[in-house]
């Protein structure tokens, strides 16, 4: 569960965000303070994941406190609380690091809706961290071990760019995985051939007894609408987040990004949806192929 800070001058209003925090089960609220000077200290003694933090208080505003926050170490992520409507301060505000902005009077949907984004984006930017320190552990393992880094297998290339897609566990992703290794094996020209042809070298490699590849169409269709719905996730959630800005036009035709999102945001129920197999296959096999070069 994710932990909170609030720091503002309004009593009412620290005991309205708790328990709108609390009760909707956004998390715990585990330290408040209402000025600036006192918010710091607390913020840095108990550490919490998230501060909302007020914009106008006396003698310390919230600006200067996230200045201070920041420059004293403290990583966490912000959300400014304030009425006021003055375009240059928001923008101050957002340019000291705060990730929202919530308006005053505070309204329970809109505390919700902006908590819940704030809490998908600290933990998708927690995947990715815990990511790279995974990779780096390994890479320094293999230098302590006077190997240097170790090349990757095609197959641990194919699984780590589909578990940044999300969809590593699907089940079309294990024939994606045995197309993109034959494709580099045979040493196959830029251009794939037929997606027959790929179906149908998919259902050999697992014994598939539907040798037109059939099934193996249909459990890579519904993988990449999953890939897609959790690429259209994290652009809800974070236009800017650089998974979604790279895997996003990469793989998909933007129109249908953009489609998927609509659908989220307007909490619609799922449609059918398309995705362009041909081309993500080809963008996949062409970065993996790259991905091959670049350990040679």
């Amino acid at each position: 569960m994710l932990s909170f800070g609030i720091v503002d001058d309004d009593a009412a209003s620290i005991g309205m965000l708790q328990n709108i925090i609390e009760q909707s089960w956004l998390g715990e609220v585990i330290v408040t303070a209402e000025n600036g000077s006192e918010g710091e200290r607390a913020v840095l003694g108990a550490n919490p994941d998230i501060v909302l933090m007020d914009l106008l208080m006396p003698e310390q505003d919230g600006i200067e406190t996230i200045n201070n926050l920041k420059r004293k170490g403290y990583n966490g992520k912000y959300v400014m609380i304030s009425q006021i409507e003055n375009k240059e301060m928001i923008g101050k505000a957002y340019q000291a690091g705060i990730e929202y902005y919530i308006q005053k009077p505070i309204n329970l949907v809109e505390v919700r809706a902006v908590l819940s984004k704030v809490n998908e984006k600290w933990k998708t930017d927690k995947y990715l961290n815990e990511m790279k320190d995974s990779m780096a552990k390994l890479s320094n393992l293999n230098t302590d071990l006077g190997n240097g880094p170790r090349k990757m297998s095609v197959r641990e290339t194919v699984q780590l760019i589909l578990r940044d897609l999300g969809i590593v566990g699907e089940t079309g992703s294990r024939d994606m995985i045995e197309m993109m290794d034959y494709l580099i094996q045979q040493n196959k020209a830029d251009t794939l051939p037929p997606l027959k042809h790929l179906y149908e070298v998919a259902a050999r490699a697992h014994h598939d007894h539907d040798k037109e590849g059939k099934a193996v169409e249909q459990r890579i269709r519904r993988t990449l609408m999953s890939a897609l719905s959790n690429l259209a996730s994290i652009g809800l959630t974070d236009y800017s987040n650089p998974k979604f800005e790279y895997y996003a036009p990469l793989y998909f035709d933007f129109q249908d990004i953009r489609l998927k999102m609509k659908e989220m945001e307007e909490k619609r129920k799922p449609e059918k949806g398309r995705v362009n197999i041909k081309k993500f296959l080809q963008v996949l096999y062409l970065e993996v192929m790259d991905k091959q070069r670049s350990q040679s």
